[in-house]
């Protein structure tokens, strides 16, 4: 079984919705947070790329016009 998260299916189950359908749906929203906590970490690290070369860049183009 995968992970799930169990406010929403108690949530889901409070409404109404069946058993099944209140897991997979729990499931399926568990697997989209993991997916948007990789996608945080990587725009994280790009963006620490880009503050890390932005101040050679600008000390590039500074050199260049004095």
């Amino acid at each position: 079984m995968a992970v799930m998260l169990s406010k929403t299916y108690q949530a889901l189950k409070a409404a109404g919705v069946s058993d099944e359908q209140a897991r997979d749906a729990a499931e399926e929203i568990a697997g989209l947070d993991s997916r948007l906590i990789r996608l945080e970490i990587k725009v994280n690290l790009v963006l620490g790329g880009v503050g890390l070369l932005l101040p050679g860049v600008l000390t590039l183009i500074i050199k260049a016009f004095l």
